[in-house]
């Protein structure tokens, strides 16, 4: 008997414990629309080939496994998904619309910025 009051009680209060934690989490996911440059999340604002385009050095962090990214201001967001539209628009300014949870954007939409 004691043991079953034991399980219950731990049982209530880890639930109340995480709760706030479960909300927290959902309410960090938002939809939001962004505008910057389309960049890699390896160099970011600054790329690292001075010899090169931005475009070019952009493309070849991308090919050795960095994700893409979009620079918006002083901001750097990693990038998931559209991948063939960001090529398109790689170094550009682009208006891209999401889901956003921390630094990361799950891609929706990409479009040439105005």
């Amino acid at each position: 008997m004691k043991t079953m009051f034991s399980v219950k009680v731990i049982s209530i209060l880890a639930a109340v414990v995480l709760a706030p934690v479960m909300i927290l989490a959902q309410a960090s996911v938002e939809q939001k629309t962004l505008t910057g440059v389309v960049s890699d999340a390896m160099c970011g604002a600054t790329h690292m080939m001075k010899d090169k385009p931005d475009v070019e050095c952009l493309r070849y962090c991308v090919k050795q496994g960095t994700k893409y990214a979009l620079v918006a201001g002083k901001n750097v967001y990693t990038l998931e998904g559209h991948e063939a539209d960001l090529d398109k628009h790689a170094a550009q300014k682009v208006t891209v619309k999401g889901t956003l949870k921390g630094q990361s954007l799950t891609v929706e939409s990409v479009i040439p910025a105005k």
